[in-house]
């Protein structure tokens, strides 16, 4: 399979899922932040006042003081009020006199005057997003359960305001380049990235490991709360982990879209995206419209791809943010990527048997202009070595080519870019024990998407084997992070209370329905 070396680097690096592609329809709602007995503010005078700036509030939280300061949410002029700082730890914890590094931290204060003593901490995905720059969805999402409970938000190691790990190319012809699969560039990407977080990092010491051990010196420093962790994705990896290592920390699990331990990252991506891909154009062959519209939307986009397997070709469409006419090579490779980033969400899923059409028939703008939207939600984990760091240490040693996905959308080009990147990345150690399934009496919610192309229901049932309280729900129609849908924060609001997925009733989630394929650019048939 052709696969042009950027973009190669750019599908490995996300491959374990955007978890918050989507939730920019999702806007926090701000509770004013006001002094109250808890803050440890000294009372100015008045006339103090009118010539002395005012000190910043501040809230001490076990051994931490914490400010009140502002999370602004990239590409959004949104912000989130919270209580912000910073925890040292070790880069290397073997030798704990050598390089420390900040972690920062963010606490989402409950409305309460009493909060609960265990405290919610949302462990983000990616690998490589911050959790601090979703402060406002996950306010939003949370927001029934932030009534009685604190929120914390810890920015990873590697990434956001901990020490992150990024490396941008200065290229700007990269974005547009389609030489094909070249290992020996990748490898010279890698380098080059290597090169720049070298000058304040060792890559070794960024893996889910590390990032367990800093989540649990970050609860001893909040004064030792129970954690009821959340995770999406990636935050999935990391709450098992976590909860392996430290059992008597965790109150309660919810895994939305979720990485069982067994699995290597990347090495049935392809089979997930096909299957995806099938069950929902499925629903378009049951459905009179869609079919005399569009057929067979799998079989046309196979088509599609071959022929751009034979013939990539530059086409131009109209930029959807600045209206400027823009040039691109249209490969297979920029299909399959663009094709998968619209499977995550059920309303640009419903857009692929249209665009796809359109793009059959010469028409690329819907395509590649949706694409373009949607990278935008991508950038930062395209540019993030703790990815890397993450994926070598932990997955690539166990990656191999799969003989029956060679002629799937995504093929084994995954696999071979990691291969790749890996060959150049330096690797930390992993466990023993680190793709062994998590055995815990725990009360766990399991939250799965029907149509999630990357983290299918299956990888929930199959973390649920191995405990025994816990509860998988399926989200009818939904893609991939599915927690924020419809009754889902109620649901994991009842949950935390009550620790009760057996018994829960989740009745509500039968409402649920995927998005109606658009026959036209008006919408769906009434």
């Amino acid at each position: 399979m052709r696969v042009s070396g950027r973009t190669a680097l750019r599908i490995a690096i996300v491959a374990a899922g955007l978890a918050f592609l989507g939730w920019n329809q999702w806007r926090a709602h701000h509770a004013a932040e006001t002094g109250s007995a808890q803050t440890t503010e000294a009372t100015a005078t008045t006339s103090a006042a009118a010539v002395t700036p005012a000190p910043p509030r501040t809230w001490k939280l076990g051994s931490l003081t914490l400010t009140a300061c502002t999370l602004g949410q990239p590409n959004s002029g949104l912000s989130t009020a919270a209580w912000c700082g910073t925890l040292a730890v070790p880069e290397n914890r073997a030798e704990p006199q050598g390089r420390r590094i900040d972690l920062k931290l963010a606490v989402l204060r409950s409305s309460a005057q009493v909060a609960s003593p265990d405290m919610l901490a949302f462990l983000a995905g990616g690998p490589g997003q911050a959790a601090t720059d979703y402060a406002g969805p996950i306010a939003a999402m949370l927001e029934p359960l932030r009534a009685h409970r604190d929120i914390l938000l810890l920015d990873q190691r590697g990434t956001g305001g901990s020490n992150a790990l990024d490396c941008k190319s200065d290229d700007k012809s990269a974005a547009s380049d389609d030489s094909g699969f070249d290992p020996a560039k990748l490898r010279a990407e890698a380098a080059a990235c290597l090169k720049q977080v070298e000058t304040h990092a060792d890559p070794r010491y960024y893996t889910t490991s590390d990032a367990v051990q800093d989540l649990d010196d970050v609860r001893r420093a909040l004064g030792v709360p129970e954690f009821d962790l959340v995770g999406v994705s990636y935050g999935t990896r990391v709450a098992q982990q976590y909860a392996g290592r430290h059992p008597d920390a965790v109150r309660s699990m919810v895994l939305d879209s979720t990485v069982p331990n067994s699995v290597v990252l990347g090495e049935d991506f392809a089979q997930n995206l096909d299957d995806a891909l099938k069950a929902q154009f499925a629903r378009c062959d049951a459905d009179t419209a869609c079919k005399q519209r569009f057929g067979h939307p799998y079989q046309t986009l196979v088509q599609l791809r071959d022929a751009l397997r034979a013939n990539p070709h530059p086409v131009s469409f109209r930029d959807p943010e600045t209206y400027q006419t823009v040039q691109r090579v249209l490969s297979e490779d920029a299909l399959v990527s663009v094709v998968r980033m619209f499977a995550y969400t059920p309303p640009t899923a419903a857009l692929l048997p249209l665009s796809i059409d359109a793009a059959a028939h010469g028409d690329v703008g819907p395509l590649l202009g949706q694409a373009k939207l949607l990278t935008v939600d991508m950038a930062d984990l395209a540019g993030s070595g703790m990815s890397y760091s993450v994926i070598c240490s932990e997955d690539a040693d166990l990656l191999t080519a799969r003989p029956q996905d060679a002629d799937t959308l995504l093929g084994n080009h995954m696999v071979d870019a990691y291969k790749a990147i890996c060959s150049v990345w330096p690797k930390g150690t992993r466990p023993m024990d680190f793709h062994q399934p998590l055995k815990t009496a725990k009360p766990v919610l399991l939250l799965a998407g029907q149509y999630d192309p990357v983290t299918p229901p299956r990888y929930a049932e199959e973390v649920a084997k191995s405990l025994s309280n816990a509860r998988v729900l399926l989200f009818k129609g939904q893609g991939h992070s599915v927690l924020a849908t419809g009754c889902g924060p109620q649901l994991v609001q009842h949950f935390v209370e009550h620790l009760d997925p057996k018994t829960l009733d989740a009745g509500c989630l039968d409402r649920l329905q995927p998005t109606p394929f658009f026959i036209d650019f008006n919408g769906a048939t009434p």
